[in-house]
C-alpha cells in the first residue's frame, strides 16, 4: 500500500491552524499539534517532535500575534516568531521536509503608495513585524525547502480578531469609531488554509525538486483593499442590516496603541498567481462566505 506522507501542523487551536487541520485532509497523515502537544517556546521539544514524526511537510501558523503586547514582551515574541521557526527550518533541512510558514504585512513600513511586492525593501515599525522578519531570514538561511506566505488582517469565526470584536461591540453600542487611514486586505483564515492546501497538493505531486524551484516569499492576501473602517462597515451592514450601529471614521492618531501600524498594508498577489496559478478571492466575497459559515 502507498505510504502516506506526514504533514505536521502547529497551533491547531489558532484561527488558521484550526482551518488547516480541515483543509489538508486527504493529502496525507495530518498531525495537528496544539500548544499542549507542542509549545513552540520549548525549542528542544520542537526538534524532538520533528525528528520523531519525520514529516514531508511542516505547516507553521503558530506565532506570537498580540501586536501591542509584543512591544513590552519582546523576548517571548522573538522566541515564537524567530527562534522557533529557525529550529523548525533546521529540522526540516535535516529530514528533507518542506516548511510552509506564515509571515505578515507588518514587515513593511507602509509608506509606499502602491501594493508591496515580495522584492520591496522591508522596514518593520513594531516588535511583532521585526520578529516575524527575523523568522523569515532564519528560515531562508537554514537551507530547507520553504515557502514563506505573507498575509494580512487575518480574521475568522474563532480566536481573537477584528471581525469578532466588531460583532461584539456592534451588538452593544450605538456608535463605533474605527480607524480609516490604514489600508489593507482582510484575509479569512479559511481562505489561507484552503489556498495552502492547494499548494501542498501540487508540491506533494511534484516532489522535493518542485518545492526547491519555488522556494521563497509569497504575498498571500485576499484581493482588493479597504480600511479598518470599511471592513467594520461591511461586517456590520452584512450581519445586522438596518440595526447596525453608526461607524464613524477616525484617523489612527485618535486611537493610540503601543505598536505602530503601517498606513498601507496592500500586498501584490501577482507572484502567487504566476507560480501556483492561485488567486485568493476578493476580501468582500470571502467575508460574505465567512458570515454565512
Amino acid at each position: 500500500m502507498h505510504k502516506q506522507p506526514t504533514i505536521l501542523v502547529s497551533g491547531v487551536n489558532g484561527q488558521v491552524g484550526f482551518e488547516l487541520l480541515r483543509s489538508l485532509q486527504g493529502l496525507g497523515r495530518v498531525i495537528g499539534l496544539d500548544r499542549a502537544a507542542l509549545d513552540l517556546a520549548d525549542l528542544d521539544r520542537v526538534s524532538e517532535i520533528v525528528r520523531a514524526e519525520k514529516p514531508a511537510i511542516i505547516v507553521n501558523p503558530a506565532a506570537y500575534t498580540a501586536v501591542d503586547k509584543a512591544e513590552s514582551d519582546e523576548a517571548m515574541a522573538r522566541r515564537l516568531n524567530a527562534e522557533a521557526p529557525r529550529v523548525l527550518a533546521e529540522e526540516a533541512a535535516r529530514c528533507g521536509a518542506t516548511l510552509i510558514h506564515y509571515s505578515t504585512d507588518y514587515v513593511f513600513d507602509g509608506t509606499r503608495d502602491a501594493p508591496y511586492t515580495e522584492d520591496d525593501a522591508t522596514n518593520p515599525q513594531n516588535v511583532y513585524g521585526a520578529t516575524k522578519l527575523e523568522g523569515e531570514h532564519a528560515i531562508a538561511a537554514s537551507g530547507c525547502a520553504h515557502l514563506i506566505l505573507r498575509t494580512s488582517w487575518v480574521y475568522g469565526r474563532r480566536g481573537r480578531n477584528f471581525l469578532l470584536t466588531m460583532l461584539k461591540l456592534g451588538a452593544e453600542r450605538p456608535e463605533l469609531r474605527v480607524v480609516a487611514d490604514q489600508i489593507g486586505a482582510p484575509t479569512w483564515s479559511k481562505t489561507i488554509a484552503t489556498a495552502t492546501a492547494h499548494i501542498a497538493a501540487q508540491g506533494l505531486a511534484g516532489g522535493e525538486a518542485w518545492w526547491r524551484e519555488r522556494a521563497g516569499v509569497y504575498n498571500f492576501t485576499a484581493g482588493g483593499a479597504t480600511s479598518w473602517h470599511g471592513f467594520a462597515q461591511a461586517i456590520l451592514t452584512r450581519e445586522m442590516g438596518d440595526k447596525a450601529p453608526k461607524v464613524t471614521p477616525i484617523p489612527a492618531s485618535e486611537y493610540p496603541v503601543p505598536a505602530k501600524r503601517p498606513a498601507n498594508s496592500r500586498l501584490s498577489g501577482r507572484k502567487l498567481a504566476d507560480v501556483f496559478g492561485l488567486q485568493l478571492p476578493n476580501w468582500e466575497e470571502a467575508l460574505f462566505l465567512c458570515l454565512e459559515d
